[in-house]
């Protein structure tokens, strides 16, 4: 829910606790190419 209102990949990470975004990607099921676009807009 926190990913579709916000869209924010990293914060979903960090509250699952995911080392690897990928993990996060795999765990939601959305498309990687979407998922590296957001993360890429995230300031780690």
């Amino acid at each position: 829910m926190i990913y579709r209102r916000t869209g924010n990949l990293r914060t979903v990470q960090l509250l699952l606790g995911h080392t690897k975004i990928e993990s996060t990607v795999r765990y939601l099921g959305i498309d990687a190419d979407d998922a590296l676009l957001i993360s890429e807009q995230v300031e780690i």
